[in-house]
Parts: C-alpha cells; sequence; structure tokens
C-alpha cells in the first residue's frame, strides 16, 4: 500500500459538494473523520500521516473525507456557519456514495463528536465507534470543568485569526513533532482552510455540547486518549467513557492530540485490534533520512592497551561524547554496539556538522574516531531503521580514516551551497553493495 494516492471523487450534502476517498480492499468499511480541518489529498504528503492512513487501510476499506467548509469540499458563509447535525449528514452522504451501507467510525477531536452523534442516530449504520482526543464541551462550565474558559478561547481564535498555521499553533496539537514535522503540518491547515475559515469553524465547535447524546450510543465504542493531551484534558476521555453505556477507555501515554504524531503505533494497534480482533504490527514505512556511523579506529589494539576497565571507562565515554552532541543537530540514536554508534538525522549538513563535531570531541579521550554518511530511503521499524540505505552507510564508515568524516555522493551533492569543503576520496566498491561508490572526506564543516 506504499505511495497509496487515491482517487478524489466529489458527491452531494444537500447542496454541497463533499470531497471523499476510498482506499483498501478490507472486509471492514472504515470512515475516518479528521479533527477540525484536513484536505483529503494533501494528507498523504505528510508521511506520519500517509503512513497512519495506509496502516488503517491495510485491514479496512477506509473512506476518507473533507467536511464542508474544509480542505477539497465546497467552502460555507461565515454568516451561515454548518451545524453538527449538518456535518453529520455529510458522513451519511459519503457512505451512501461509497456504496456503504454499514461502517465503522474513527473520530478525532471533533471528529469524534461528530462519530458519536451519527452513531448515536444511525445505529443500524454503524458498526462501532473509535475517538481519539475527543471532548463533550467546548467552553466552561462548573459540570464539566476541563474546557476552556471563554476568556481561553477568545485567545485562541485571535492566535487563528492573526498567526493562522504557525509553529505556535502546530505545537498545541503536535508538541513532540519535530522541526521538519511541524512545517509540513503547517503546509497541511493551510492547505486545509484559510485563516478565516478556520476561525469560523472554531467559532461553531464552541458551541458544541454532545453530553446528552453520549448515553444514547448503542453500538460498541473504544475511547483512545493521551494521559498529556495538550488540547483535550485526559479526564473528558475517562468521564465520556464512563457515559456511555459498556464503553472501553484505553489511556495512553503521550502528549500529542494529533494520533498521527507520537507513537502512532499503539493507537492503531488498539484500534485494529478493536475493530477485527487481530492486532498485528506496524507494516515497515520508507522515509529519506541520514544515517551516520561512528566507530573508534583501532579499537582492538586500544582495549588491550589500557585494559578491560579502562576500555569500558572509554566506551562509555565516546557514547556520552556522542549523546551530547546529538540534539545540538536533532540526531537520534537508533543502536550502539561495542565501539560504534548508530544515529539518523532528518537534513544531511546537520549530519555532517555532528559527525564533525563528535570527531573533535572525543579527541580529548585519547581516541580517534572515524565516521560515514549516506542518505537514502530507510525503513521505519519503530524505533528502529533499516534497508539498503544503512547497509551503505555503515560500509561508507568503514572506508574512513582516523578522525575522518567521509560522505557518500548523495550527501555531498545533498547540501550543495551549504559551505561545507569536500576533498574527493575517489571511487570505491563497498562490500555488499553494487556498483562503485564516489566517496568524499569533509575538509570544512
Amino acid at each position: 500500500m506504499s505511495g497509496v494516492k487515491p482517487e478524489t471523487r466529489y458527491t452531494k450534502s444537500g447542496d454541497v459538494s463533499i470531497a471523499y476517498q476510498v482506499v483498501g480492499d478490507g472486509p471492514l468499511d472504515l470512515v475516518y473523520v479528521h479533527g477540525w480541518v484536513s484536505n483529503v489529498e494533501y494528507g498523504w504528503e505528510i508521511p506520519t500521516l500517509g503512513g497512519f492512513l495506509r496502516r488503517l487501510a491495510s485491514f479496512s476499506r477506509l473512506i476518507l473525507f473533507d467536511r464542508r467548509g474544509t480542505g477539497l469540499s465546497d467552502r460555507v458563509s461565515t454568516d451561515s456557519l454548518p451545524t453538527l447535525e449538518e456535518r453529520m449528514d455529510d458522513v451519511r452522504a459519503v457512505l451512501d456514495a461509497a456504496g456503504s451501507e454499514r461502517a465503522a467510525v474513527f473520530g478525532v477531536s471533533e471528529g469524534g463528536n461528530l462519530g458519536a452523534l451519527f452513531a448515536a442516530t444511525y445505529p443500524e449504520r454503524t458498526v462501532a465507534l473509535v475517538t481519539f482526543g475527543i471532548f463533550a464541551k467546548r467552553l466552561w462550565s462548573p459540570d464539566y470543568p476541563w474546557a476552556p474558559t471563554a476568556e481561553r478561547r477568545q485567545e485562541e481564535f485571535e492566535l487563528v485569526e492573526h498567526d493562522w498555521a504557525s509553529e505556535t499553533e502546530v505545537r498545541k496539537y503536535a508538541p513532540s513533532a519535530d522541526a521538519t514535522l511541524v512545517r509540513a503540518i503547517s503546509t497541511f491547515f493551510r492547505h486545509s482552510a484559510s485563516p478565516g475559515a478556520a476561525l469560523a469553524l472554531l467559532r461553531m465547535n464552541t458551541e458544541i455540547d454532545i453530553r446528552h447524546v453520549l448515553p444514547s450510543i448503542r453500538v460498541p465504542v473504544l475511547v483512545l486518549h493521551r494521559t498529556g493531551d495538550t488540547d483535550a484534558n485526559v479526564e473528558e476521555g475517562r468521564w465520556i467513557a464512563s457515559r456511555i453505556p459498556a464503553a472501553r477507555f484505553v489511556e495512553l501515554p503521550g502528549v500529542d492530540h494529533l494520533p498521527w504524531v507520537g507513537d502512532q503505533d499503539t493507537v492503531l494497534g488498539e484500534v485494529e485490534e478493536f475493530l477485527t480482533g487481530v492486532r498485528r504490527g506496524p507494516e515497515p514505512d520508507r522515509v529519506l533520512t541520514t544515517v551516520l556511523f561512528a566507530d573508534i579506529v583501532g579499537s582492538t589494539a586500544k582495549a588491550a592497551e589500557v585494559g578491560d576497565r579502562r576500555w569500558r571507562d572509554l566506551l562509555e565515554a565516546f557514547h556520552a561524547a556522542v549523546r551530547a552532541e546529538l540534539p545540538h543537530f536533532r540526531g537520534r540514536e537508533v543502536d550502539t554496539a561495542g565501539d560504534g554508534f548508530f544515529a539518523t538525522f532528518d537534513g544531511p549538513a546537520r549530519a555532517i556538522r555532528c559527525a564533525a563535531a563528535i570527531v573533535e570531541s572525543v579527541r580529548r579521550l585519547d581516541i580517534d574516531v572515524r565516521a560515514g554518511l549516506h542518505t537514502g530511503e530507510v525503513e521505519l521499524l519503530g524505533e528502529k531503521v533499516g534497508g539498503i540505505a544503512v547497509h551503505i552507510g555503515a560500509r561508507v564508515a568503514g572506508e574512513a580514516g582516523p578522525r575522518e568524516v567521509l560522505v557518500s555522493s548523495t550527501v555531498k551533492d545533498l547540501v550543495a551551497g551549504s559551505g561545507i569543503e569536500f576533498e574527493d576520496r575517489g571511487s570505491r566498491v563497498l562490500k555488499g553493495v553494487p556498483g562503485e561508490w564516489r566517496l568524499f572526506g569533509v575538509a570544512r564543516a
């Protein structure tokens, strides 16, 4: 299912055109309802969201859509905002257009409110309901103390109006996202709605109150909520689950309000097991990344020279030195093995500068380190990564000399204009890797 970008189609909900997609051929129809704003086409451009949707489509016939006012669906007048009931009709219209008689509904944030109303109104068409980061009410009251106050809500209105899709806005929903993902989410927001449209929909969401709906839901329900959700309090999720007959509540670790940011595999595992009775591991996802391998030169001889205890201390000091540098360059530790260290980066220039800093910082330990880098597509396997790009990076490191940072021609080409200088080391045959590879030493980083 890698690389899937399904065709966008349109159907009518009343007199409004609604954009929708269908992907996957599983035995279960599953309609996914985004929160607040969405764009069914641009969503696939974000690796974390695209991977999240592909996993859902791996066990279902996944139905996606943009509600009125967002994405590729018709805009609506800010003088006549759609009610929750009208937006619920968008779900029914899309299911009809997709030829789905009964479907499970997976609603995120405000999409969970919509899903709850749909499940209560159309139980004959709802196989099950899954919610994530849901709230029942969006204004504080003594009997619902978790919602924002009117003053806090006004601050949110002003942020959207004057600083829509900014890093501040995105961080509210995805505090654990790195800079690259923050930029991608910002672009997703801008593709999903203009500032005026986003503000209008936010004002509409402020009026939501589905507390009276919850006891009427009679289909199987799974309520998922992260402990540190920065937009919807976990106590809201717990309270909501307590009001739905026989609902199952699962509290997950994490701080992100978006289910496809942070640990999405746990979220997907809970959803798949609830809907199918089977919990599989995640399918490998593939992303472009820069891999760094660093190891101690002449480690065997050095260990024999200093003895076992001193050697262990040197290894610990080496690993500590690497870990001290990684955060400065947005590096992520993947693995350590003996005298080696393996890390990944979202940018090759930062990876080169990190490698140079590591080589320099360990000189005080009276050891020489070499490093090798390559940029390529890797498979994400939980916290690990794999694929041919990883093997190439390791082989490049094996060709480096003491205190040298060696890179593949791919890395050199990607950092053109960065000010990093290289020396040509010629072509090499890398063990187990087809063809010849042109390698370059970093002269100045």
